[in-house]
């Protein structure tokens, strides 16, 4: 957000234009089931339809069971081509042709797989540390409970929780003074 908004800035101060983004899905349903083959989005306040967010991203969602005449016949024919398979213009042709090559190149099959399975390697990377991190503070939390209990019991010492409860002096003093402030 606070990207966004320098770019807004930087937009308004010095008339610098900020790029329009697009993200645009194709589904071959009707998510929406109002007959569109296109549905366009803005990101707009909910509170105040009239306030844009102004970062100039624009979601469209095409659809190729559409029945309305609300596109190109351009278009039309492409969504027609992604549904059916079959090319009826030059332009799908030539798709046609350009989407088999590819299906064809060993060498870009091999990069796309190599190209996945570093995704698949960095997803996996970050479930162990979100795992290890998790379990991490589990362990730390559960300690900080011991301690607070051992206050709250106010037989032992400071040092004495400390080395109970396995969290350091200082932690303990911490915990001692936050426990303190919220219960006055």
């Amino acid at each position: 957000m606070h990207y966004i908004k320098q770019c807004v800035t930087i937009n308004k101060q010095s008339e610098i234009s900020v790029f329009s983004n697009f993200i645009i899905f194709v589904c071959t349903f009707d998510i929406f089931e109002e007959g569109r083959h296109i549905y366009t989005f803005e990101n707009r306040c909910l509170q105040n339809p009239g306030l844009v967010l102004g970062d100039d991203t624009v979601k469209i969602i095409l659809n190729t069971k559409g029945t309305m005449d609300d596109v190109t016949p351009e278009l039309k024919r492409l969504l027609d081509y992604i549904d059916s398979s079959e090319p009826e213009d030059d332009y799908t042709r030539e798709l046609e042709k350009e989407v088999e090559s590819v299906k064809k190149d060993d060498k870009w099959r091999v990069s796309y797989m190599t190209l996945q399975m570093r995704y698949n390697e960095k997803y996996e990377e970050g479930m162990e540390r979100g795992l290890a991190q998790g379990l991490e503070q589990g362990a730390h939390n559960e300690k900080c409970k011991s301690a607070i209990a051992m206050l709250q019991d106010g037989e032992l010492s400071y040092e004495k929780i400390a080395l109970y409860s396995g969290l350091t002096l200082e932690q303990v003093l911490e915990i001692e003074e936050d426990y303190a402030s919220y219960t006055d």
